[in-house]
């Protein structure tokens, strides 16, 4: 059966239909957390690495500026209970389908902001919704659609806790291909020699935190490195620990008969394996096989993990009286399982801006080959001797306006292409 007319080709009519979708929230599934629980904290730390006290002792929390167990920046991957409105018919017609289907579709940024906690006990709201589409020309020719969505959340009382901001690019699959073919070498997976483990082990023993001790706006200096973080070899029991705190996010929210129900609805997300058994597409995270056969030579991590290995970096360089305001990345390289990062992370600036006292880092992840996978940017307020942080104050006091000053920030956007 041959595609239908347009499939997997970029015009002016997918473009149009993807602008229609702009500012409809998407209602979605059953969050993995409804609530901010010891537990569920101390699960999603571990899952990438991370026993700060902070994120997963209450006793520990109550004795610090925060008087409580605070979860982890990134924890919000894990929450929100769906805070879209009843949507009306146009607007189910609006978002049947997708504009770019056939299309390669590639995780290009990922921008946070923070602006409060969230603290034990704490529920989270969450809208989701497009916010812009840009039209931009690929380096091989032709056209790729470069789409952005935001995920807004709240408390329970309804403060803005988080802006999450991602951005994918859609390409047309014979621009894929041959940026595939350019810029993927063999990949070299040969065996650890003994001393490149017993370098991770020694960074591994080496790792310290900041902790109470404060680190003051007036003691750093541009140029300061912290200190690095190893994460690997890359294992598929990391990539499972990791969803036990992060959850499945895409498929299946549950197992067997929970798996099943979603698959009635969308077999497309189970493709069959080996055996012709319908499993999630997923699976290419830990199935080489599915991996191999989608012509990726191994299966590889989550953009979401690595943003919480910088994440890791930043919180324990900064301290428990420190706040990450900011942190953005780019996803340019995969990491195959194992594969060793290392974070790395400098001090680029340090400005007052509106009373806060910003310092800014240039931090990214880097493999076991000296390639840089996974660039990036953050935003750290921090305490000086005489004031202590003060949390920034989001864009908008409530969802709704936050996602129309969203909307509006990305159309006033200068197009950098």
């Amino acid at each position: 059966m041959s595609a239908p007319e347009g499939f997997g080709v970029l015009s002016d009519v997918s473009f149009e239909r993807s602008r229609q979708r702009i500012g409809i929230p998407v209602r979605t599934d059953f969050p993995h957390v409804t609530e901010v629980t010891r537990d569920a904290s101390r699960h999603f730390a571990y899952g990438y690495g991370d026993d700060n006290p902070l994120y997963c002792d209450p006793g520990y929390g109550k004795n610090t500026r925060w008087a409580t167990l605070i979860a982890p920046p990134n924890f919000s991957y894990a929450m929100g209970e769906s805070a879209a409105p009843a949507l009306t018919e146009e607007q189910r017609h609006l978002l049947k389908g997708d504009p770019f289907a056939g299309l390669g579709s590639y995780q290009a940024a990922m921008e946070f902001e923070y602006y409060r906690p969230l603290r034990l006990g704490d529920t989270c709201n969450l809208i989701r919704a497009q916010v812009g589409v840009a039209d931009k020309p690929s380096s091989f020719g032709g056209r790729t659609a470069h789409v952005t969505h935001d995920f807004l959340y709240a408390n329970g009382l309804g403060e803005i806790v988080t802006l999450r901001r991602g951005t994918w690019i859609n390409a047309e699959r014979h621009t894929s291909r041959r940026r595939s073919e350019k810029k993927s070498p063999e990949v070299d997976f040969s065996p650890y020699e003994p001393d490149a483990l017993a370098e991770i082990d020694a960074a591994y023993d080496a790792e310290t935190r900041r902790g109470s001790e404060p680190r003051y706006f007036e003691d750093v200096r541009v140029g300061d490195e912290l200190q690095p973080r190893v994460k690997g070899p890359l294992l598929v029991t990391d990539i499972v620990l990791w969803h036990l705190g992060w959850g499945m996010q895409l498929t299946p929210p549950g197992a067997f008969g929970l798996s099943r129900r979603v698959r009635r609805k969308v077999p497309g997300l189970y493709p069959p394996n080996a055996r012709n058994v319908p499993d999630t597409v997923q699976r290419l995270h830990w199935d080489p096989t599915r991996a191999q056969e989608l012509g990726i030579p191994m299966s590889y991590d989550y953009g979401a993990m690595r943003e919480t290995w910088l994440t890791h970096a930043i919180t324990d360089w900064m301290g428990d009286d420190g706040w990450l305001f900011k942190l953005r990345c780019e996803h340019r390289r995969f990491n195959y399982i194992g594969d060793t990062t290392w974070v790395r992370g400098t001090v680029v600036d340090k400005v007052e801006v509106d009373g806060r006292h910003e310092v800014h880092l240039a931090i990214s992840c880097w493999n076991q080959r000296g390639e840089e996978t996974t660039p990036g940017t953050a935003v750290v307020l921090l305490p000086t001797r005489d004031r202590a942080v003060e949390l920034p104050k989001p864009p908008a006091d409530n969802l709704t306006d936050l996602l129309a000053a969203e909307i509006a920030r990305h159309a006033e956007e200068p197009d950098p292409g």
